[in-house]
């Protein structure tokens, strides 16, 4: 690559020796993955795959999309591209070697719709940048070997297809779902237990090692950092990725009991055929995740009900053999929460303001609920939108 290039694309990763890193296998992405899965030879060698120049070039261009908050040492993803023109040859023979240690997350908190608050961690920008090239390449090789019916947080998937196969099961009988919470999830992973899964996938000791400092780094919160004994924190590139390896040994095992279920991170939907038959499944998965994957399921929110008596990803389903999905009511609440937040009269906040924000937001509320299939509900929500409008117009 012609140094015009790399300077046009914004990212001149220097003093990388040509020739080191492996080249791509051949075949699509389930066959690589079947293949590193038979074969463990090559996974000796997966960390020059990872500082190879076309991989750190996307993981880049990932980071500087996502953007972002800065981590604990304050560095934004604007300053990235200078900070690793001048630093990353040191860092890649850190990487190389296994020595590189990663900084403290910093813990931030954010409220949940349903209430509460949802703990984040938020690596340094530059340890984003490294996760992010790790998940590259652990996720072409594994991605393949994951269960048909695990949705979130995987190339080509996405929550839709995660609510129409849903539907799909309702549509065939299967009338009751078992609905599966698990408390705390990301935070409870295990990690002696987490590192064994990807030891069995990954031969390569500086990767490990390195995973295993992910893992550890620990939490920055009110100026002190304490250890990180378990979990996986949410914010970095690479957790979704772990978690769906945690959680991949619960789909092995409800595809050996033979059920038909969707999962979409740590939100699992088991679909039977009877209120009896839910209770029996619910006592049975729960006993497996409890001893077998040192996790906790939540039995205040967990469930055996009428699929229409639920919400899986923001959607419900209407009753009858010929089920139809529908926002979820929380869903609907949670938009008018949201649109009378932004339509309030704001101290500082013209109406034009105001409008741009609300149409940004509608429009990305739309594109993912616009999935439903009552249109009418769209319509209402529509109308009381416009009413708001004129409201917020009249007392201006």
């Amino acid at each position: 690559m012609s140094e015009n290039r790399q300077n046009q694309e914004g990212l001149a990763l220097r003093n990388e020796p040509k020739g080191e890193a492996l080249k791509p296998a051949e075949g699509t992405a389930a066959q690589v993955a079947k293949r590193a899965a038979e074969s463990p030879a090559p996974t000796d060698k997966w960390m020059e795959e990872v500082v190879e120049r076309e991989n750190l070039r996307r993981a880049w261009k990932r980071v500087k999309a996502n953007q972002g908050s800065p981590g604990v040492d304050g560095m934004t993803v604007f300053a990235l591209k200078d900070y690793l023109n001048e630093h990353w040859p040191a860092i890649r023979d850190q990487l190389l070697m296994g020595t590189y240690q990663p900084q403290p997350v910093r813990r931030v908190e954010i409220e949940k719709p349903e209430g509460g608050v949802r703990k984040l961690g938020i690596p340094t920008v530059v340890d984003r940048f490294i996760q992010q090239a790790v998940m590259q390449v652990l996720q072409n090789r594994w991605d393949g070997t994951f269960s048909d019916s695990s949705y979130g947080f995987r190339p080509g998937r996405s929550a839709h297809q995660a609510v129409a196969r849903a539907q799909q099961y309702i549509a065939e009988g299967y009338t009751y779902v078992v609905d599966l919470d698990l408390e705390k999830f990301f935070d409870r992973v295990n990690h002696d237990k987490l590192m064994g899964q990807i030891a069995k996938r990954v031969e390569d000791k500086r990767l490990l090692k390195l995973i295993r400092a992910f893992l550890n780094a620990g939490v920055m919160e009110n100026g002190l950092v304490s250890l990180s004994v378990e979990g996986t924190p949410q914010g970095g590139p690479l957790s979704p990725l772990l978690s769906n390896l945690v959680l991949d040994e619960l789909d092995r095992e409800l595809e050996r009991r033979g059920h038909r279920f969707v999962r979409y991170a740590d939100d699992c939907n088991i679909y039977v055929h009877s209120e009896r038959a839910g209770q029996r499944v619910m006592d049975g998965v729960t006993h497996f995740i409890e001893t077998q994957l040192k996790l906790k399921v939540n039995r205040e929110k967990s469930a055996v009900a009428k699929p229409q008596a639920r919400k899986f990803l923001g959607f419900s389903f209407t009753g009858g053999t010929k089920p139809k999905r529908r926002i979820a009511p929380k869903a609907r609440q949670r938009f008018r929460d949201k649109v009378r937040g932004i339509t309030r009269r704001k101290k500082g906040r013209s109406m034009k303001q105001r409008i741009e924000e609300l149409t940004q937001y509608l429009r990305g509320w739309r594109g993912y609920f616009g999935f439903c299939e009552t249109p009418s509900v769209l319509e209402q929500l529509d109308s009381w939108v416009r009413r708001r409008l004129r409201c917020a117009y009249w007392v201006e």
